[in-house]
């Protein structure tokens, strides 16, 4: 069924009777072309484009859990692509183009909203730095304005402008970012690619991988073994625990990157604000919550919940962006596991194993590049070349010193 007004007008008369499900709950085959083990964001956009792009539809996606349980529903739904380096740059617009038109691509309102992405400076140093990363994406095509401190205040009022220590002195927009719908991304892409033939099995673990000389040649799961000419690991937090199945160890930690949604308010911020004097990031949504985060809880865990110090810290930085912010009440919040890698960028790469592809180390980008890595992961796997746009993101550059450090903190993951 397609999604239109109509549609919705149709069925409104009908009592909303005759609405098709979404997607199908198929039992698994015993043999697939392509076995995509996740099915969050990455996992469900590997899956479409592999169907879409190279009409791969002999394929299944095996989830443990319901779909979108991880990562994907767990996040504060920011996209943008103001990235400084050349790994980085041309990968996150391509996921940013993507966003652009994916509503109509795959026919589902993800709630896609361009309402910018201003990431504030408060030292001479870091607006230097902020002109230097604007600079390098308008070099790659990708919108970035520079503002001052008076062009920040006429937008956003509510700030504190005149703290001492924290002196708001302007700040870098990107105009096509925003915010999306992160619930609704699962589905439209669980929906495009079911239509298209892909089997999506929930609460289906794997739980091994079998391997017969040297190559993959299957999984097992809880509802038995399934076979497969090619094994795709999108596992995110998850990704160490999947590859030591196979013996691999990667350079990978896990961590626990808590967010929060206050109670609904009158419009209070028409855009996405990160804060430079700390790691604090907010929007408000459709229903008046803003939807905030920070730092990672900065230890290993395969939690999907953090502890009270973070919720301290990341509210302190809120307050002393914000001041009215301290007679707000946090409604919620919840845990997504983050697969923080060495130098705070992703891999998509073969691995050394044949027939076994790795989908890992996302940090704090993985909602935002949803359909980039999906389009570009699908590409290795259907040609065995990587994307033109994802050949920096190779698993051994930590080994030939190739790293990708967005963030200058080194190789230390709770850094990044």
């Amino acid at each position: 069924m397609r999604y239109s007004a109509l549609s919705v007008f149709l069925n409104g008369l009908r009592g909303n009777s005759n609405w098709a499900a979404a997607w199908r709950q198929p039992e698994p085959k015993p043999h697939y072309d392509v076995v995509i083990v996740g099915g969050g964001g990455h996992g469900l956009a590997t899956a479409y484009y592999l169907a879409k792009q190279h009409g791969i539809r002999n394929v299944a996606v095996l989830e443990k859990s319901w779909l979108g349980a991880g990562n994907i529903g767990r996040n504060t739904t920011i996209i943008r692509s103001n990235y400084l380096l050349p790994g980085n740059n041309p990968f996150y617009e391509l996921s940013m183009k993507l966003w652009e038109g994916l509503e109509q691509d795959f026919n589902y309102n993800a709630m896609v909203s361009q309402r910018g992405v201003l990431n504030l400076y408060h030292t001479d140093a870091q607006r230097d730095a902020y002109t230097r990363r604007g600079n390098a994406m308008r070099l790659h095509g990708v919108d970035a304005e520079l503002l001052d401190r008076e062009a920040v205040r006429e937008r956003l009022p509510f700030f504190d402008y005149d703290n001492a220590r924290f002196p708001i002195k302007g700040g870098l927009l990107q105009p096509r970012g925003g915010s999306v719908r992160h619930d609704a991304v699962a589905w439209g892409y669980a929906r495009g690619a079911d239509e298209r033939g892909v089997d999506i099995i929930q609460h289906c673990e794997v739980t091994g991988i079998r391997r017969e000389n040297g190559r993959v040649v299957g999984v097992e799961t809880t509802k038995g073994f399934i076979g497969t000419n090619k094994l795709a690991l999108a596992t995110a937090g998850h990704s160490s625990q999947t590859a030591r199945m196979v013996d691999m160890t990667l350079p990978l930690e896990s961590h626990v990157l808590q967010a929060f949604v206050s109670e609904g308010l009158k419009p209070f911020i028409d855009s996405v604000v990160t804060y430079g004097a700390g790691h604090f990031y907010v929007s408000q949504s459709n229903k008046g919550g803003l939807v905030f985060g920070g730092d990672i809880d900065g230890y290993n865990s395969y939690a999907q919940r953090g502890n009270l110090a973070t919720v301290e810290h990341v509210a302190e930085a809120g307050v002393a962006m914000i001041p009215s912010l301290s007679r707000v009440r946090v409604l919620r919040s919840w845990g997504g596991v983050m697969d923080m890698s060495m130098d705070g960028s992703p891999i998509i790469d073969r691995t050394h194993i044949d027939n076994l592809y790795l989908n890992a180390g996302w940090c704090y980008g993985g909602f935002k590049a949803t359909p980039a890595s999906g389009f570009c992961f699908a590409h290795l796997i259907a040609t065995g070349e990587p994307h033109a746009t994802a050949r920096a993101f190779r698993l051994d550059r930590f080994r030939r010193g190739y790293v990708i450090d967005e963030k200058g903190q080194g190789p230390q993951p709770n850094l990044h």
